[in-house]
């Protein structure tokens, strides 16, 4: 079921739970996370960042999308990760995206809420739900790079909420983007802090690499999405080596796209029951 983010988030809300939100580079990941979600039933969005949507465009990966999601009874919802202007994510929202992300956290606080508004505006009148980000997400997603992550002020999150009217909220915690080198110190307590000031779903970003206790406590605390993008690609390519290297008269590339959906699936299923969403459906 092809649908947007708005009642998968305030159901998560309400229930204390997170959904899962994984991001896909091509249609063995869409088909591969569908499938995890369906056998779980649980509810899933599957997110394209800018240079997923350069190497595949906005139409392809919503049209797969779309198709693979109306074979399924739980409900799907495509979601533009990092929109990296307002063109971009109004053209995702034209095109049949079910949620976008605006990402001016690199910006300063004024020009943050003003290009998120504005995205919010188009949404909120097109009947799509818009994330944005407050705070700086450490390491590296696509061309958007942060060397040190900076924990979100409650008091700017509320009126940055307030003024933009966005519908879900990334904040900064302590987490990075890519592979972690070290184990993470998060500020959790800061989710806690946030959550009493706004009232909107929030949105974990950078948990690839994040223990299972980790996560648990950040959904515990009031996170009601999470992301996970690098460990699926890990996954992915992993399989694909390993079957590679144990066969390397293989020519068939269906063979490799099965084996990677595999263990992308397996992957998914893991933390959908991390997050607590499988059977929320």
């Amino acid at each position: 079921m092809y649908t947007t983010s708005y009642e998968m988030l305030e159901k998560a809300k309400k229930g204390g739970y997170a959904v899962g939100a994984f991001n896909a580079e091509n249609m063995e990941m869409i088909k591969a996370i569908i499938a995890a979600a369906e056998e779980l039933k649980a509810p899933v969005m599957i997110q394209t960042t800018p240079s997923t949507v350069k190497y595949g465009t906005l139409e392809t990966f919503a049209a797969i999308t779309r198709a693979e999601a109306e074979k399924v009874s739980v409900p799907v919802c495509l979601h533009l990760d990092h929109g990296a202007s307002f063109d971009m994510a109004v053209k995702a929202i034209q095109i049949g995206y079910g949620s976008v992300m605006i990402d001016g956290s690199k910006l300063e606080l004024d020009a943050n809420i003003a290009l998120s508004k504005s995205v919010a505006d188009v949404g909120r009148a097109c009947g799509i739900p818009v994330e944005a980000e407050l705070g700086k997400v450490g390491g590296k997603e696509d061309d958007t790079e942060s060397k040190e992550s900076v924990y979100t002020d409650p008091d700017e999150a509320k009126r940055f909420v307030e003024e933009t009217r966005v519908d879900s909220l990334a904040i900064g915690i302590g987490t990075a983007h890519g592979v972690y080198k070290e184990k993470p110190v998060l500020n959790t307590k800061r989710i806690s802090e946030v959550k009493e000031v706004v009232s909107i779903p929030l949105v974990l970003h950078g948990s690839s690499g994040l223990s299972d206790e980790d996560v648990r406590d950040c959904v515990k605390r009031g996170m009601c999405k999470v992301n996970f993008a690098t460990e699926l690609r890990q996954a992915y390519l992993k399989a694909t080596r390993e079957l590679l290297a144990a066969d390397d008269s293989i020519i068939d590339p269906k063979k490799i796209g099965e084996a990677a959906m595999k263990a992308v699936k397996a992957q998914v299923e893991y933390r959908i029951k991390v997050c607590g969403c499988d059977g929320k459906a």
